[in-house]
């Protein structure tokens, strides 16, 4: 009777032991995935930030390049029409 106490008893403390472990590594890796959608939600939005930026440069860019063309375009205009 003492041995199938101890057997159970035995059973019963590596069942708590690993269900214990279980729930730690539950718990840290929820905590680490938490952590990494933080910095992935970051790196988005930087990734978003420099898209914008870049947008703005590209409309400089083409608003200059306008500029110039209507400028060659009317000189064009000046050299055929003396």
């Amino acid at each position: 009777m003492i041995e199938l106490f101890a057997e159970y008893g035995t059973i019963g403390v590596v069942v708590v032991l690993f269900a214990g472990q279980i729930m730690f590594l539950q718990k840290t890796l929820m905590s680490q995935l938490k952590e990494t959608h933080g910095i992935v939600v970051k790196l988005i939005d930087r990734f978003n930030r420099n898209d914008e930026k870049a947008d703005i440069r590209n409309e400089k860019y083409n608003d200059h390049i306008d500029g110039l063309s209507k400028e060659i375009t009317y000189l064009t205009g000046r050299v055929n029409g003396k």
